[in-house]
């Protein structure tokens, strides 16, 4: 795909990502699940790859916060999930690798990640578990739903249509 559909994807899929996080917010204490960005993520793994996905989830991350929809849990959740659902279907080419890509990256590693930043922000150990349990459950939801999506497009051959015309 060349550069200028890469860009111009990423942006929209960092808009749509944005959007509709204004209207799908799970909140619990001081994390905000949405799972819109994990569907999104997958999305951007299958079509844009590591590199546009990461800056997908750096963008789609910094603007929520700037406009307060989001928290500073974002970047290292978001990031680590999209970076390794993107590595995985890249060397995969497996729906359901890029959408357990996701899960691990950002339900496992980025709630571990999170842990330095709630002892900064003074939540300490209690913090762990609500991370764990809302980055889990918030990445399980938008992975089977982007799944269930790209796996409709890849049997009536639409997913294989727009990878060919990219």
């Amino acid at each position: 795909m060349k550069k200028t559909k890469l860009m111009t994807l990423t942006a929209i899929l960092t808009t749509i990502n944005v959007v509709f996080s204004t209207f799908i917010t799970i909140p619990i204490g001081p994390i905000k699940a949405l799972p819109m960005q994990h569907f999104i993520n997958v999305i951007s793994a299958v079509f844009l790859g590591p590199w546009y996905g990461l800056a997908q989830a750096l963008l789609s991350s910094f603007i929520r916060n700037l406009l307060g929809l989001g928290t500073i849990f974002a970047f290292p959740g978001s990031m680590i999930g999209v970076l390794l659902a993107s590595l995985l279907y890249k060397y995969r080419k497996q729906l359901t690798i890029a959408s357990l890509g996701e899960v691990i990256g950002t339900g496992v590693i980025g709630s571990f990640v999170c842990i330095p930043i709630s002892w900064l922000l003074g939540l300490g150990k209690i913090a762990f578990w609500p991370l764990f349990l809302s980055f889990f459950f918030s990445s399980l939801i938008g992975a089977i739903a982007s799944y269930i999506l790209l796996k409709a497009f890849e049997k009536r051959g639409i997913l294989k249509k727009l990878k060919n015309d990219n």
